[in-house]
């Protein structure tokens, strides 16, 4: 059995317009919710390196983390990140303990 999936929710504020914030969330596999936190951070270093140095941001790493993009202007405020495990929204068993799905 494969390694359990998390979600790293990193809140992020815009450093070019005041009063603008929002969430960055990365999920994957991880042994631990802060193995997940290191790799999340990692991925987003990379993406950011590469995109400063005039490159394609790279896609998932092996591990299946990636970051698809990196804004400049905005902060991540990395000792602030909750993380759990993931969930998708689009399950079927959780759309049925929703009500939202007959079977």
């Amino acid at each position: 059995m494969g390694l359990p999936y998390f979600e790293v929710d990193v809140p992020i504020r815009s450093t070019v317009q005041p009063g603008l914030s929002g969430v960055h969330v990365f999920a994957g596999p991880a042994d631990s919710r802060s193995a997940a936190v290191r790799i999340a951070h990692e991925v987003y270093d990379a993406a950011r390196a590469t995109q400063e140095a005039g490159l394609e941001i790279p896609g998932n790493r092996p591990d299946g983390w990636g970051a698809r993009g990196y804004r400049p202007g905005w902060e991540l405020d990395w000792p602030a990140a909750t993380v759990g495990q993931w969930n998708t929204p689009y399950s079927l068993s959780r759309l049925a303990d929703d009500g939202d799905f007959e079977l």
